[in-house]
């Protein structure tokens, strides 16, 4: 196989993966139209269609994802050997694509990224912010850091955060128009603030003791798709909250607000980096993972 082929192979996989011709110029490091032309060359010289294209997307073809099967792995394989050559350098290069949830970046990524970002300036890093469930392989993305309960259970996931527990708040002033509820099923009673998900559901507030479950999912009075909002309509007395237990401690130590139902409020496991099941990690991503791990 000849250079120039090898190297239209690599662009294919880029566009059929990235599904668009600028997210894939950019990963690869030319212009737009080099690789749109490119790619009508490589079909031309196959004489088969690989990528089916529009004014607004591009995706690959039944030939082109049969293609895409095919070259996928011998490509994986020849990143891998060339990541391997960094164990001969003195210092870790590379680029790492990450995607991250709102809560992981600025729990996680803003106290530990800096500091990486120093101590390795050979590698690249790219953050995609998104709070929106991502499917990493088909995306393109060395790792995601969610949830662990998000990850797919086929997912190597390490713990890059701690134990966490949400917990149920009000003030005072709420507590003195309305009783404090003794279990979740009272929460039908209460005014309870609910949060927009991207898929359009409400996030359910979940409950365990002693080994009983419990899910509520708020319908009443206010909804929203900002955590700020939220918490400014609970703090000012309008409704009960479901909040992390880190973000209302000073508040509840101090008395501005209460927590209730703490015997159901269990701890659940943290955010966690999660990628892909691979012989060979990448070093750049490894060195990523130990900087973040716990």
């Amino acid at each position: 196989m000849e250079r120039n082929e090898l190297n239209d192979l690599l662009a294919f996989a880029t566009v059929a993966r990235e599904r668009s011709f600028t997210r894939a110029a950019a990963k690869l490091g030319i212009s737009a139209s080099a690789l749109s032309h490119a790619m009508r060359n490589l079909e031309a010289r196959l004489d088969v269609r690989l990528l089916s294209r529009t004014t607004r997307s591009v995706a690959p073809t039944e030939a082109g994802e049969r293609l895409l099967e095919t070259v996928s792995p011998a490509l994986a394989s020849i990143e891998e050997g060339l990541a391997g050559l960094a164990h001969w350098r003195d210092r870790v290069s590379g680029t790492v694509r990450v995607t991250a949830s709102t809560y992981a970046a600025q729990t996680v990524l803003m106290q530990k990224l800096p500091g990486f970002l120093l101590d390795h300036p050979d590698i690249k890093v790219e953050i995609n912010v998104e709070d929106q469930l991502t499917d990493i392989v088909s995306e393109g993305f060395d790792a995601g850091i969610r949830f662990h309960m998000s990850v797919d259970k086929d997912m190597i996931a390490v713990p890059v955060g701690p134990m966490l527990r949400t917990v149920v708040v009000g003030t005072p002033a709420y507590f003195e128009r309305h009783p404090p509820p003794q279990t979740p099923a009272d929460l039908k009673d209460h005014v309870c603030v609910g949060f927009r998900l991207k898929s359009g559901a409400v996030m359910a507030w979940d409950f365990e003791e002693d080994g009983r479950e419990f899910r509520f999912r708020p319908s009443g009075q206010f909804i929203a798709n900002d955590g700020p909002l939220m918490a400014a309509a609970v703090r000012a007395g309008a409704a009960l909250g479901y909040m992390m237990e880190e973000e209302v401690v000073e508040d509840i130590a101090d008395g501005r607000l209460i927590q209730v139902l703490d015997a159901w409020c269990v701890p659940f496991p943290g955010l966690h980096l999660y990628h892909p099941s691979r012989r060979q990690q990448p070093p750049a991503l490894r060195a990523l993972i130990e900087a973040l791990r716990l």
